[in-house]
């Protein structure tokens, strides 16, 4: 069974309609949509600590929702706009993530929201 979270869509910048799950659940998986720093549509502004937190707590905040929490995230997948963010992000990640330590991949790239990173989960927990 596949179940969809957030299937109404979210709101991107401009009010623009996000035409996608902001997370999907299938036989214990759960995959969540790439996260930026938004609130409300809107970017975030401030530097890369502060943009890196709330990408971060938006992946979280839909986990919780979904019934996951930090100890089921089994890889996030990091895009940043510039290498020089690496090591901030670094510490912010581990902040978060430091006794459950999941797999990762980072990446540099544009993204195309104007900020600073976007970041995606995958969660595991046994079905019941």
């Amino acid at each position: 069974m596949i179940k969809r979270f957030g299937i109404e869509g979210g709101t991107g910048t401009g009010g623009q309609h996000l035409p996608f799950a902001r997370a999907v659940e299938a036989g214990g998986w759960l995959m969540v949509s790439g996260q930026t720093p938004m609130k409300d549509g809107e970017v975030v502004e401030g530097g890369i600590i502060e943009q890196s937190r709330l990408a971060i707590q938006n992946c979280l905040d839909i986990m919780t929702d979904a019934g996951y929490g930090l100890a089921d995230v089994v890889h996030v997948t990091v895009i940043l706009t510039d290498a020089r963010y690496f090591q901030s992000f670094n510490k912010v990640f581990k902040e978060v993530f430091g006794a459950h330590p999941p797999a990762r991949i980072c990446a540099v790239a544009d993204l195309v929201v104007d900020c600073k990173v976007e970041v995606d989960v995958t969660c595991y927990k046994a079905p019941n």
